[in-house]
């Protein structure tokens, strides 16, 4: 089942027009690669679908799980069940790693206040505890201020703050390895690893193709707004992408 579909997407900031029709789908459970150099889109195209301004959608569609969400907001999409892990990582940084854990986890709401029609299966929400399995670091450093961490440490505690949203379906991560050590971005890759592992969908956005394509089960490349090809890792690794890729 598709879970999420663009179709044909134009964004824009003011007057400059980022995304030019981008048009992509993941179904439930896969884990898709969004590729492209810097200032190819890939962060516009996640806000887009977060419901985040700006951009501005214009024209075009987002769909998730059925519902068009194309001009819902931010807290609505995230209700619905999409987490975001930005570039940037915007954490709380004068308070702990726990203290950060427990302010993720969002009062539901009701299916009346997004609008959603039907019923559909529930998404999942994960425990601090698993939360310290999955990143022992971060148990470690639980009574620590996520200030005062490392970029690795603090991209982990990112990862995991989003991980704790109530009904989550869909996992958003924008660059999760840039700047990473090499030892790091091993740790961080094999918990994604584990989390698409479990069934939860993910759309990793990136510019190391190397990185990505370990995880990813599809790909789309992105250059200037445009979705400029698409295929599975064997097609995409086939492919003389070096023009669109960090590589």
């Amino acid at each position: 089942m598709t879970l999420l579909e663009l179709d044909g997407v134009h964004s824009y900031y003011g007057a400059s027009h980022i995304l030019r029709g981008v048009s992509l789908e993941i179904d439930e459970g896969e884990v898709v690669s969004l590729l492209g150099r810097n200032g190819a889109g890939k962060t516009t195209t996640v806000r887009s679908i977060a419901g985040v301004e700006p951009p501005e959608v214009r024209s075009g569609s987002v769909r998730f799980d059925g519902d068009d969400v194309t001009d819902w907001p931010a807290d609505d999409v995230v209700r619905a069940g999409v987490g975001v892990v930005p570039e940037g990582r915007r954490l709380f940084t004068e308070l702990t790693v726990e203290e950060n854990l427990e302010m993720s986890k969002i009062t539901r709401g009701t299916w009346n206040t997004i609008r959603r029609r039907g019923s559909r299966n529930g998404g999942s929400t994960m425990g601090i505890e698993e939360l310290y399995e999955l990143f022992p670091r971060l148990e470690e450093r639980r009574d620590q201020r996520s200030g005062t961490l490392s970029g690795g440490e603090q991209q982990m505690l990112s990862i995991a703050r989003t991980l704790r949203l109530p009904n989550l379906k869909l996992l958003l991560l924008d660059e999760p390895t840039e700047g990473l050590a090499p030892q790091i971005v091993d740790d961080v890759t094999e918990a994604i690893r584990q989390i698409a592992d479990e069934g939860l969908t993910v759309l990793l956005i990136e510019q190391n193709v190397r990185e990505a394509l370990k995880l990813a089960d599809r790909g789309y490349v992105l250059d200037q707004g445009d979705i400029v090809y698409e295929g599975t890792v064997p097609e995409l690794k086939a492919e003389d992408l070096d023009q669109y890729l960090v590589v």
